[in-house]
């Protein structure tokens, strides 16, 4: 009987120990997981595209099937694929404290080509309107030097950091572009650009270049002058980050030799230099709206002719499918006294841009008869408002964007032509245009 109490008080005790146990594992949290391992060069590289193709109806029906005044949605009611574009690409981080290491190499197939050529790279391949492009290939470092958030570097071939619009159509609010984005700036350059994060509110741009839309080698630069510069500031994080502000300029001969003024005089290409000037100011009114304005001044030197003008957008974000943006816009464009025709231009054929950013055709071939080939001062207006719907698709990455516009084009003053609704005889007929187009991007 004596074992009893000892089985007991084993038992007692055995219960004292898995209660302690149990009191002390409920005590002691559970131990953190261990933290990932950051990710690798390679595993921020990111592939991406999209298919971008619409329609622009003019109801006037010109006779060479032009949109005047509009150059990536220039064929009247022809479905077009603008772009069938892919991205491989490493962003800088930029949160990076030290060196970091990045590239960009961007491809296209479409429409748009024919307009954003370098020059001598693909730009011969086909007399086909739809056509091949490199629109970015560059290395991009940071460097944690010399400024609060160091200076990062671009170096290779990449589109212009001037102007609100972009190459890619996923960047912009609407489906045609401005007068400033088609005929006061330039497309792309090749040289290297470095942006210096001064505070976190001030940076400078500065860097060198080939031209505008120049390439390398005899063929590839239109009048064998290196360099040509770019420069300016941006301003970020202003008024709470509601404000942002980036003026740029790039400034170099661009005329291209060989060139003769429409009186048959020879263009010395290195003579006069072309300035180009464009400010963009960003302000988000409230969560939903956001204005912005841009300013555009082009001056060519040689030729004493000046373009530029505003234009103003605002956007109101509906909800995640749907947005709303409208686009007011003035661009005036003085010819000089010695035959330039002006900056815009309205060129038929796959080649006419290219060949005329080159000199191989003259200015005023691109208004054909619409001033008897003289000269002419003209300020053109353009009021487009448009709409962009994305419905969700159960796909994952692939989403789709559907972009209707109305536009207004009017020639509002200084000379009086009229260069809308081309006749027979290759003669305009109007001084304004309705345009009523559409787009859908297929992005991935």
């Amino acid at each position: 009987m004596r074992p009893l109490p000892i089985v007991g008080l084993a038992g007692f005790a055995a219960s004292a120990l898995i209660a302690a146990a149990a009191q002390a594992q409920q005590a002691t949290p559970p131990a953190a997981p261990a933290p990932a391992p950051p990710a690798s060069w390679f595993d921020t590289i990111k592939l991406s595209g999209h298919i971008e193709a619409g329609v622009s109806g003019n109801p006037d029906s010109p006779a060479n099937n032009i949109n005047f005044g509009q150059l990536f949605t220039d064929r009247d009611n022809a479905l077009r694929m603008n772009q069938a574009m892919l991205t491989a690409e490493r962003d800088l981080d930029p949160k990076a404290t030290g060196w970091d290491f990045g590239f960009k190499l961007q491809g296209m197939y479409g429409t748009d080509a024919h307009i954003t050529h370098f020059f001598n790279e693909f730009d011969r391949v086909t007399k086909s309107p739809y056509q091949w492009d490199i629109v970015e290939a560059n290395a991009l470092v940071h460097m944690p030097l010399l400024t609060a958030g160091g200076i990062d570097w671009k170096l290779g071939q990449y589109s212009t950091p001037m102007g609100y619009e972009v190459i890619d159509a996923t960047g912009n609010p609407l489906y045609s572009h401005s007068y400033i984005y088609n005929f006061g700036l330039p497309l792309k350059h090749t040289g290297v650009l470095a942006t210096a994060h001064v505070t976190d509110w001030l940076d400078l741009w500065a860097g060198l270049d080939t031209g505008v839309n120049d390439s390398l080698g005899a063929k590839g630069i239109n009048n064998g002058v290196f360099p040509k510069g770019l420069g300016g500031f941006g301003l970020n994080n202003l008024f709470g980050g509601k404000l942002t502000i980036l003026a740029l300029a790039h400034i170099g001969p661009e005329n291209p030799r060989g060139l003769a003024s429409i009186y048959g005089t020879p263009v010395d290409a290195t003579e006069g230099l072309r300035e180009i000037f464009d400010v963009v100011i960003s302000y988000k009114i409230t969560d939903q709206l956001t204005a912005t304005t841009e300013l555009n001044r082009i001056h060519d030197d040689y030729f004493k002719a000046t373009g530029g003008g505003v234009a103003q957008y605002l956007t109101y974000q509906i909800n995640d499918q749907w947005s709303i943006t409208g686009r007011a816009e003035v661009f005036a464009d003085q010819s000089g006294s010695d035959g330039f025709a002006g900056f815009v231009g309205q060129p038929t054929g796959p080649l006419d841009f290219v060949d005329g950013e080159r000199g191989l055709l003259p200015n005023a071939s691109y208004f054909a008869n619409l001033n008897n080939g003289r000269p002419f001062n003209a300020t053109y207006g353009e009021l487009t408002i448009g709409a962009t719907w994305k419905p969700p698709l159960p796909l994952g990455r692939v989403s789709l964007s559907l972009r209707p516009e109305l536009r207004y084009d009017q020639v509002i003053g200084g000379s009086n032509i009229k260069p809308f609704d081309v006749n027979a005889q290759g003669v305009g007929t109007k001084s304004g245009s309705f345009t009523l187009a559409m787009d859908a991007i297929l992005a991935f």
